[in-house]
């Protein structure tokens, strides 16, 4: 039950203060007989003492789970109409060796996108031929570097890439499978900076130029036409945008039949997940029926095979599986006049903020907050969580309820962060990025060491040699 307070956003009327919705949280998670939030079996406060904050938590199992969720989904269903599916975890979201190896574990390819993501992916384990590269802008020296270690799939973001690729492609003496990324024009229902298929924006080319791109591809011996890639962007909910995309990359698929086969059709990733308690995401099962059902349907319309179908999601898999854990600090009322009257809204500073959580600042993302390391029976106040870097917009939760008797010294805990918060995270003010750190039936290990400030003084030429500062500064 929420105290009045003319900031608070409705949502929080519906909200109870200190659960943990099962729809943000990794299902795993829990309070203990303290009122300490445990995942994976570990509790918080006990992670925090042994790796120190702000730390990135992330539910192995969750992961796993949900990897092979999404896999077994598209295949179900695709196998149905007489084709297969492949599932490429999106690498972008959150790439480290261990999560790489899970993924292949699970049966998952990857999907990479610059020749770090490769590099990292191959140095884990992961077979060339389960990779898929994207990017706008590859270097010769990716392409090269994809064509000698035999990556599946090349997607080409351009015209331009076609005799480049082919080109790596000979000199490597490898036949390279490519896949040409298409913009379908379909506007998902996203934020402006997520939306892919747009017509003005940098990804793909148009519906009209497919027919001109495939046939420059099979005038090249060295590369081979795998099929159309499309993406509509990201944290997308529903079917609707996916099953258009499909229709509308379809006919271009069918026209292509005519000059040779194309086996697969991929349409990319985005699917969305919650991240406050009022939102749902939709499940994967149902996505997987209805963006196959469209394919299958479109197909049928078109009189053309239903080819084997491809996905990309990255979110989708790690996003609910991460929580970020936080020290509060200062703690400061602002009273503010508003149309309704007066209000206070409660600033909560923590020792992280855009450093590792760009997304707020980019998007205006939602999130919501949990005392982590005790119970509480004061009355919840609203509380705006900010970081300590030097700018207004440094916010990390914007608006939820924490106790009243919340403060320095606490641990606030921040889920749904397993996406595009490591991937994002910079040294902004000369910050050092947190650690990853995975938990799993009660046991914890480290996936990514914390950076120090010894670490980012030894990528500064002018200062070759010298010392971390003593203490404890991280």
């Amino acid at each position: 039950m929420t105290l009045p307070n003319p900031l608070a956003p409705a949502r929080l009327d519906r909200d109870e203060p200190g659960a943990l919705a099962p729809q943000v949280w990794p299902a795993s998670a829990r309070r203990d007989d303290r009122g300490r939030i445990e995942v994976g079996g570990v509790a918080l406060a006990d992670l925090a003492a042994r790796h120190g904050t702000p730390l990135y938590v992330l539910d192995e199992a969750e992961v796993r789970t949900r990897a092979a969720r999404v896999l077994a989904a598209f295949r179900d269903e695709a196998r149905a109409v007489g084709a297969d599916a492949h599932v490429y975890y999106a690498g972008k979201a959150f790439l480290s060796a261990d999560v790489a190896r899970w993924m292949r574990d699970e049966g998952l390819r990857v999907d990479v996108c610059t020749g770090g993501e490769l590099a990292l992916a191959l140095a884990a384990g992961v077979p060339a031929s389960a990779l898929g590269m994207h990017g706008n802008d590859k270097s010769d020296a990716e392409l090269a570097t994809a064509a000698r270690s035999g990556v599946g799939a090349v997607v080409l973001d351009s015209a331009e890439e076609v005799g480049r690729a082919a080109d790596a492609a000979r000199e490597a003496g490898v036949v390279l499978a490519v896949r040409i990324r298409v913009n379908s024009g379909v506007h998902a229902s996203t934020h402006e900076y997520l939306a892919t298929a747009r017509e003005d924006q940098k990804f793909g080319i148009a519906l009209s130029d497919v027919a001109g791109v495939a046939a420059a591809v099979r005038e090249r011996p060295e590369l081979r036409l795998l099929g159309l890639h499309g993406h509509i962007g990201s944290q997308i909910a529903g079917v609707a945008g996916f099953a258009e995309a499909a229709r509308r990359l379809l006919a271009a698929h069918r026209d292509l039949l005519a000059g040779g086969p194309v086996p697969e059709l991929n349409l990319g990733g985005g699917f969305g997940i919650a991240y406050t308690s009022d939102e749902q995401a939709t499940p994967i099962e149902e996505l997987a029926a209805g963006i196959v059902g469209a394919v299958a349907a479109t197909c049928a319309e078109l009189g053309v095979p239903v080819p084997d179908l491809a996905v990309e999601p990255g979110r989708w898999i790690v996003g609910p599986a991460g929580v970020t854990v936080y020290t509060a600090g200062t703690v400061k009322d602002v009273a503010l006049e508003t149309d309704d009257g007066p209000a206070v809204r409660r600033y909560v500073s923590v020792d992280g903020g855009m450093s590792d959580n760009a997304r707020t600042a980019l998007y205006g993302a939602e999130y919501s907050v949990r005392l982590a390391n005790r119970d509480s029976a004061a009355d919840p106040v609203l509380v705006r969580v900010v970081g300590r870097h030097c700018e207004s917009g440094d916010v990390v939760v914007r608006a939820d309820l924490l106790p009243g008797d919340a403060g320095r010294g606490d641990l606030l805990a921040v889920p749904a962060t397993g996406a595009y918060h490591h991937a994002l995270a910079s040294n902004y003010n000369l910050v050092a990025r947190p650690p990853v750190v995975a938990v799993s039936d009660g046991a914890d290990r480290v996936l990514i060491t914390r950076e120090t400030i010894g670490d980012l003084l030894s990528r500064d030429a002018g200062l070759v040699g010298a010392a971390e500062p003593a203490g404890s500064l991280r």
